[in-house]
């Protein structure tokens, strides 16, 4: 494709923002996005977190948070695309369900999948106790009847090669509605138990997915991350960055914050020989 959907994820689940620049009020995380959204994202990604003072870190799925972090992201970035995060572990998925049906967003994530979520330490050890990310179908159908509700698009967060595969059996069986859109592939790579942050892996992968879909990459990671996201571009794919993926720039640098990171990204783009998609160009890409 011509054009590049740029999307940014602002803030993440857990990050510290005593210890990382993340944003959490809805005021911080409408400056982040203001400056995202300048420097090219059409879409933001968006973890609520808790708004009380010293819980910053901890996320939230008070339907009111959702509400006020969206409006002032909204308000902020006129014609923005507001992407909401659903992941959550165990059956109890009323939080997440609530938040979307309060801020109807135009793309909600949809995790696709199960995926034993680990990450050793040098030492041998881990580095929290292993713990499974579970997606099972009955789950996935639950936030699709809801999306489909809400007029709300999925985005299939595929973290694993398996994971892609299932999403072409979604759709066959039917659990993508018809008027969600066009179907479209988040490939996470760089989760230590998942897919890696690799190039040459990004380049089977679409043979995979379904005909006409839309596929994008969160790549988790520092200096590795780039020359992927380049890759990305020049295979077609649409590309995400943000706080809640990397703080590092290509030039190992910190980043100052989403918007440095995203300038980062529309030079891949540029160099690949696409031009950047505008929010209502981004709409009609995804059949939003």
């Amino acid at each position: 494709m011509d054009k590049a959907i740029l999307t940014c994820a602002l803030t993440g689940v857990l990050t510290n923002p005593k210890q990382h620049p993340v944003p959490v009020t809805p005021a911080q995380m409408a400056s982040e996005a203001r400056d995202a959204f300048n420097a090219g994202a059409s879409i933001m990604h968006v973890h609520l977190r808790m708004q009380e003072e010293g819980l910053g870190h901890m996320p939230s799925w008070d339907p009111d948070v959702a509400e006020q972090v969206v409006a002032a992201i909204r308000d902020a970035c006129p014609g923005v695309i507001i992407n909401l995060t659903t992941g959550v572990i165990g059956k109890d998925i009323s939080g997440p369900l609530a938040c979307i049906r309060r801020v109807k967003p135009e793309i909600a994530a949809c995790n696709a999948g199960s995926l034993n979520y680990l990450k050793l330490k040098d030492d041998g050890q881990w580095a929290w106790p292993p713990m499974v990310f579970d997606n099972p179908v009955n789950k996935v159908q639950q936030f699709l009847d809801v999306m489909a509700e809400c007029g709300t698009h999925p985005e299939f967060e595929c973290f694993d090669v398996g994971i892609v595969r299932c999403v072409s059996m979604f759709l066959k069986a039917g659990m993508l509605k018809p008027g969600m859109g066009r179907a479209e592939y988040n490939l996470v790579m760089g989760v230590a138990s998942g897919m890696p942050v690799d190039a040459d892996l990004l380049e089977l992968l679409p043979r995979w997915m379904a005909p006409q879909s839309v596929w994008q990459t969160t790549l988790i990671g520092r200096s590795e991350i780039w020359p992927v996201h380049q890759r990305t571009a020049e295979l077609g794919g649409m590309l995400r960055t943000g706080l809640e993926d990397t703080f590092y720039l290509p030039s190992g640098e910190r980043a100052s914050g989403n918007g440095a990171l995203i300038a980062e990204l529309a030079v891949c783009v540029k160099r690949a020989g696409r031009s950047i998609a505008s929010p209502s160009e981004a709409r009609t890409l995804l059949n939003l």
